[in-house]
């Protein structure tokens, strides 16, 4: 007798895809919350003061956060429909993203290789502000640990452009809500947030 869909060789019942990202998505609001958020008086890169800082890099490069981020990341562009072949941001802050999404991708239909934008230029050697796997034409999703104004990943957009890439997304591990997902999208680029301040109690 044939097996019902999501059935598998042996005979049990793989857990929906849904089940395992909410599943995801819980474990690194939970690391998140125990590694990256800190309490305090705080200047932001923005300029902006704030009673907590979220210093993303503690997750990101740990080899959980590798794993959530990853997963998360990917299912995320591959919701989104973006047509993209590399992702990558802002150095340092977007690279361990970048890799985490760009290493989940393997094996799946969509590959996506990974890059980092410098923040200036090179002054010696190929003088290269983006490094990694970008050639011109090349479309790809820049990524950010944490959006807050969006300089960031304005700055990122802006090299990546400069040098032939054609931006067709943003995706953000964390939005703080303070207004760069909207300036953003008013500058005409979709932005998609694994979490938010609100997801991890901060608003």
């Amino acid at each position: 007798m044939g097996g019902t869909a999501g059935d598998t060789a042996a005979g049990r019942r793989e857990e929906p895809a849904s089940g395992q990202a909410d599943r995801d998505r819980e474990a690194l609001i939970r690391l998140l919350l125990a590694r990256s958020v800190e309490r305090g008086d705080f200047v932001l890169a923005s300029g902006q003061r704030s009673s907590y800082y979220i210093d993303c890099r503690k997750a990101t490069m740990s080899a959980e956060g590798q794993g959530l981020i990853g997963r998360l990341g990917f299912q995320a562009i591959r919701r989104a429909d973006w047509a993209a072949h590399a992702v990558g941001g802002l150095t340092m802050g977007a690279d361990p993203v970048a890799y985490a999404v760009a290493a989940a991708s393997w094996g799946s239909p969509q590959v996506l290789d990974a890059f980092s934008v410098r923040k200036e230029a090179k002054a010696h050697g190929t003088g290269r502000q983006i490094e990694g796997n970008f050639a011109a034409g090349v479309r790809v999703v820049v990524v950010e640990d944490v959006i807050t104004s969006g300089g960031s990943a304005f700055k990122a957009i802006g090299a990546v452009e400069s040098a032939g890439g054609h931006v067709v997304g943003v995706l953000a591990l964390v939005d703080r809500e303070q207004g760069g997902r909207q300036a953003l999208e008013d500058a005409g680029y979709r932005v998609v947030t694994l979490l938010t301040t609100t997801d991890l109690g901060l608003r």
